[in-house]
């Protein structure tokens, strides 16, 4: 089974507190809400305490235009990309692995846009061969992290000999609309972030040797969407950018359809929930997280370190899945031990990987 032989992260340079970006939403929704302080509690009761951004609070007090944002998109992406394949692919603690090794980059996003792709950007910083495969995927938003996970599970079972990464670059502030005054705007304004991740994933007959350390292997993965969903997250693409579509029925849909979708990938691998010491789950939100309890039956501490990564770093769409795992693989495991990965995203649609821990 291909097994996540490391994932690394970088938070954007400029950290905010949740009390920061509130008093930024009074100032600008205040003449658009009669009942303002009401809806501010969405930013008091998420449970963020602090979020990374690419451009400092200043910044976003104009208006900007597309092209003025994507063209930062594309900057930062490229940099922030690059330098976190760099810590990725040397980490201090085990050899440097070349990059002409890497046979395939996936590159995930759905925060802006760019053609040639920012891997190719990054492949003409970095020394990777240049017959290294690009696989850009782009729009399935907070699922596609974990998406990204998958389809490199299915290159690696495909090409058992390959090493690939898995690159996330979601910078949600740029899409930021500063004369939208709708509700989605400001819940938006109160939970999304920056962040960049990533994952190198390595089949069974790679050359870069394995280590005595324990690493998540996966082992299998199940991709659904729900029919007719598709007014439930996602993008408005208009003149000025991306609007930010964000129904408040996300954590019904969840209780509602996610638990028969995990019973169902549980099931033909011949598991229990009780059995899945590890639930690495996108934290969309507070009432995200509450909702994958509900629809479970999880004990709440199964989304502790969920929890703890929606307070540091607010929801960084795609990136955030990594994040979550990061701490899972830096805490204590033993061999054997089972985890579920699973993230929701537009389409309505899921992403469910299971995970475990060998050396």
């Amino acid at each position: 089974m291909p097994r996540i032989a490391a994932v690394e992260t970088v938070n954007p340079p400029h950290k905010l507190s949740q009390k920061e970006t509130m008093e930024f939403a009074r100032n600008l929704f205040q003449d658009a809400f009669s009942d303002i302080e009401r809806l501010l509690k969405v930013f008091q009761n998420g449970e963020i305490s602090s979020r990374y951004f690419v451009m400092p609070i200043e910044w976003f007090k104009e208006k900007r235009s597309f092209q003025e944002k994507n063209d930062l998109y594309i900057d930062f992406a490229t940099n922030l990309g690059a330098e976190c394949i760099q810590k990725c692919m040397g980490h201090a603690d085990r050899p440097i692995i070349p990059y002409e090794n890497i046979d395939a980059i996936f590159f995930i996003s759905s925060s802006g846009l760019s053609t040639p792709s920012i891997e190719a950007r990054i492949m003409n910083m970095l020394p990777f061969s240049s017959h290294t495969k690009r696989i850009p995927i782009w729009g399935l938003g907070c699922a596609g992290g974990a998406s990204g996970f998958s389809r490199a599970f299915d290159y690696c079972k495909a090409y058992p000999k390959s090493n690939v990464l898995v690159l996330s670059v979601e910078l949600c502030s740029l899409t930021f609309q500063h004369e939208d005054f709708s509700k989605s705007n400001l819940v938006g304004t109160s939970l999304f972030a920056d962040g960049v991740a990533c994952a190198l994933i390595c089949g069974d007959e790679s050359d870069i040797v394995k280590s005595s350390e324990l690493k998540p292997y996966i082992l299998d993965t199940m991709s659904t969407l729900k029919p007719h969903s598709e007014d439930v997250m996602g993008w408005e693409v208009k003149d000025t950018g991306l609007y930010v579509v964000f129904s408040r029925d996300i954590p019904n849909v969840i209780r509602t359809w996610l638990k028969p979708n995990v019973d169902e990938f549980l099931d033909r691998n011949q598991l229990t929930g009780e059995q899945i010491k590890n639930f690495i789950a996108h934290p969309g939100g507070k009432k995200v997280l509450q909702a994958y309890v509900d629809a479970l039956g999880l004990p709440l501490s199964k989304t502790d370190i969920s929890r703890d990564v929606l307070m540091s770093n607010g929801n960084m769409s795609s990136a955030t899945v990594f994040y979550v795992l990061k701490q899972f693989m830096a805490i204590e495991q033993n061999e054997g031990d089972l985890g579920i990965m699973a993230a929701l995203g537009p389409g309505f649609s899921s992403e469910l990987l299971l995970v475990e821990w060998r050396k």
